[in-house]
């Protein structure tokens, strides 16, 4: 069934739909209860917490549970109704939430980390849990008998995580600004390759197993969507954020990328386009423009007496360039540079007007993001952060298509 994608007026933007505080921490985590009005929240305050939308239209606990130690990540699996709660300590807890989410059972333990939990993920069919820490490691354990199943070490603290459930790949993002793709097995793994591409450590990842694409978000503020699938290795980098990268969910059906960064940015990037890939940066001794030679150029210095300078790289064609050879910026969204950057004065006259048209739409969360995350069918999505303030939103405005492939408007 073909998506019908309604055209999106510049204006429209997100709509904040409820606002809920409570928390006396930072929430470090807030999942939406699927096909309820509910939402589940874990946060640096030892509590994890169950909402229930009231008639008033109020978001009240039904569920307050403190635990042991500061919770750091959660997942939940709906058909079952099992909770994974990671915890400053390194432990993982398991509890299963009633069918009226008025009551949580604790199952199990799992000593999985030795330090702060990252990130973690249940895999009902192998039972796994599967988790990565500031141990640097990523640890997956079995659900049926609570044992350590394998663990893998990094070299930095191990970040986010995303996992293929068919194909049991994990992608861990570390510290170091690497992804790593892992292939899991009962008690061995193998590392299949490196991702390197950031400049600062990865803060998140999203892993569409339909178009084998990955996207990662890291605190240099930009995103690399990596395209697994295909046989050429075709990288493209996004930047339109100001601060670091904290969240990024794809949606499949409508080629959309929603982010969210933590000065409270939240874009959404039309990837539906035939984007271009940046170019790799060129090295030269000298200007590739004026051939005018670089401050370590000394022979050239000496033979020209001049002196040397500053080295540049123009965004659009990567050719290294000194100061006075790329004198204008501009933005180039076709290439995911969405505000103005460097670019060699041959270039910014090629650079017509329609394709300085942004690619994306840019919103204000106004509140510090540490956490997101969606709800694809109903295009809802929740934002938690430092500011201990939970918010969800409707995103069709911004995202969505017809009522016939998923989407309910609300």
């Amino acid at each position: 069934m073909a998506a019908e994608i309604h055209s999106r007026p510049q204006s429209s933007r997100p709509a904040l739909l409820s606002k809920i505080e409570g928390h006396q921490d930072a929430v470090s985590a807030a999942l939406l209860i699927p096909k309820e009005d509910g939402v589940i929240t874990a946060g640096e305050d030892r509590t994890i917490r169950v909402w229930l939308k009231r008639d008033s239209g109020q978001y009240w606990p039904s569920i307050y549970h403190t635990m042991s130690s500061p919770c750091s990540a959660m997942a939940y699996h709906h058909d079952s109704r099992r909770i994974f709660v990671g915890q400053d300590n390194g432990a993982i807890m398991e509890f299963h939430i009633s069918e009226d989410f008025n009551k949580m059972n604790f199952v199990k333990t799992y000593p999985a980390h030795q330090n702060r939990v990252s990130a973690v993920t249940f895999c009902l069919t192998s039972e796994w849990v599967i988790s990565t820490g500031h141990d640097k490691c990523v640890s997956w354990m079995c659900t049926r008998s609570g044992s350590m199943l394998g663990r893998h070490y990094f070299t930095s603290w191990a970040s986010c995580l995303q996992y293929d459930f068919d194909t049991q790949h994990a992608f861990v993002g570390d510290y170091s600004g690497q992804v790593t793709l892992l292939k899991l097995e009962q008690n061995i793994c193998s590392v299949i390759t490196t991702l390197k591409g950031h400049e600062g450590s990865i803060t998140s990842l999203w892993w569409d197993p339909v178009q084998r694409l990955l996207f990662s978000g890291a605190s240099d503020h930009s995103i690399i969507m990596w395209d697994i699938g295909g046989r050429k290795g075709r990288t493209l980098l996004l930047q339109g954020h100001h601060d670091k990268v904290q969240a990024v969910c794809y949606l499949q059906l409508t080629r959309q990328l929603v982010s969210c960064s933590a000065d409270g940015g939240i874009a959404v990037w039309n990837m539906d386009i035939s984007r271009e890939e940046a170019p790799q940066w060129l090295e030269s001794d000298s200007c590739q423009k004026c051939e005018q030679p670089f401050f370590w150029n000394i022979k050239q210095m000496w033979d020209t007496k001049t002196l040397g300078l500053r080295q540049h790289h123009c965004r659009k064609c990567g050719q290294a360039v000194c100061g006075k050879c790329s004198t204008k910026r501009s933005s180039y969204p076709i290439m995911g540079f969405e505000f103005q950057v460097r670019v060699c004065d041959s270039c910014f006259e090629s650079i017509k007007d329609e394709d300085r048209a942004s690619l994306a739409t840019f919103h204000e969360g106004k509140h510090n993001i540490s956490h997101m995350s969606m709800d694809i069918s109903r295009g809802l999505m929740v934002t938690c952060g430092s500011d201990r303030v939970v918010k969800i939103w409707d995103m069709t405005p911004v995202v969505g298509c017809s009522l016939a492939t998923g989407f309910s408007s609300r």
